[in-house]
């Protein structure tokens, strides 16, 4: 299959956090937060596979600063690695204060997931490769490459721990 550059797969979403985002300490709860993450990631997985992809897991999730009612919030992501059906998505949030005109935007939130390449009947598909056009685009693939290798160690591990007595 022909590679896919990795800013084909780029996208960004953006919206006003709003009063029904907020949790009980007046900032926004961290839930709306994650939707938003996943909601990104899913554009680009989408963008890349070039039809469906569905969130496998999320490898972590990084809620650095509280975002409040009245920020424009941007979550950017793209796809960083990608293997026979699946590939692992980049995200970061950052928020504009309201209130704050003409300040540098604050990075709020970070996440990696990975997303399935699935047909219509939900059964995992060959994805094309992605191919860095930069060279933070290549550490940001072997970076993948490391998660990736951490999560297969870790499932490995929890399955060996469950054959003990």
């Amino acid at each position: 299959m022909t590679g896919v550059p990795t800013s084909f797969s780029r996208v960004t979403l953006s919206r006003i956090m709003v009063q029904t985002d907020v949790n009980l300490y007046g900032t926004v709860h961290g839930g709306a937060i994650m939707k938003f993450i996943d909601d990104a990631a899913g554009a680009a997985a989408a963008r890349h596979a070039g039809g469906n992809a569905v969130t496998a897991s999320i490898d972590e999730i990084v809620l650095s600063t509280p975002v409040r009612v009245g920020d424009l919030v941007h979550a950017q992501a793209q796809v960083n690695w990608v293997g026979r059906t699946s590939m692992e998505i980049g995200v970061r949030v950052l928020a504009e204060r309201w209130n704050e005109a003409g300040t540098e935007p604050l990075t709020v939130a970070t996440a990696y997931l990975v997303f399935v390449h699935v047909d219509a009947e939900g059964k995992p598909q060959p994805i094309r490769p992605v191919v860095p056009e930069t060279a933070t685009d290549k550490q940001r693939l072997h970076e993948a490459e490391i998660r990736r290798e951490h999560r297969l160690a870790r499932r490995q591990a929890i399955l060996a721990s469950r054959d003990r007595p």
